[in-house]
């Protein structure tokens, strides 16, 4: 199972992503995670992505999808995955399939800019893992404390109103043109008008042909 999620900034593809994750056993790849453990681990294309970022430039098209389809080979994958943080454009989605990555399923997560809105202002992510959480929606048990390793929660710089704001432009104007990218491939699934977290799931879940979590 080949899966990637589309959706706005704070659309909730991070938190379907791990509890599909969970459901189907096959791993998360996030971009920004696998882009700063080649970096760590010093890989060739790791050193290659470091110095485009040391020049305060942005990551070429060609070095994000080269550290993809180096994560891709990794025996976790060998089962599926869920691809997270790419693609972005459509320049990246062609190069994906020029590297012969495919879905079998683009799942697009259908919000409202204001909904949006709404829900960055209560999102929170412990600065330790990396875990997302939400004040109304998902909760931490603990006010404050990370669930998974007890970090401290903290709001990101890019959930600030202004800067949600910019980043729904960009989304419009740069990925939302994926939707029908995909669309003309026949994989393409959207779901919108679901309530709660639980709700989205299993409409995903439907969507892809799998009528109860296992």
């Amino acid at each position: 199972m080949k899966l990637i999620l589309l959706g706005a900034p704070g659309a909730g593809k991070g938190t379907q992503a791990e509890i599909l994750s969970g459901i189907l056993n096959i791993p998360t790849i996030s971009t920004g995670n696998i882009l700063r453990a080649a970096i760590k681990n010093e890989t060739a294309i790791g050193l290659k992505a470091k110095s485009y970022i040391e020049a305060g430039h942005l990551v070429p098209d060609e070095v994000i999808i080269g550290i993809v389809s180096e994560r891709l080979t990794a025996p976790d994958c060998a089962n599926g995955y869920i691809l997270d943080g790419v693609p972005r454009t459509i320049a990246q989605a062609e190069a994906l399939e020029k590297a012969g990555i495919v879905f079998d399923h683009v799942i697009s997560l259908d919000v409202s800019d204001e909904t949006i809105m709404e829900r960055m202002a209560g999102r929170r992510v412990c600065e330790h893992c990396g875990a997302s959480y939400h004040l109304v929606a998902v909760p931490p048990k603990q006010e404050g404390v990370c669930d998974s390793c007890g970090g401290k929660l903290i709001r990101r710089k890019d959930d600030d109103p202004e800067i949600v704001r910019s980043r729904l432009e960009v989304y419009h104007r740069e990925t939302k043109p994926l939707i029908d990218f995909y669309a003309s491939r026949n994989v393409l699934d959207t779901i919108s008008n679901q309530i709660t977290v639980a709700e989205y799931t299993a409409a995903i879940l439907k969507a892809m042909g799998i009528e109860s979590a296992k």
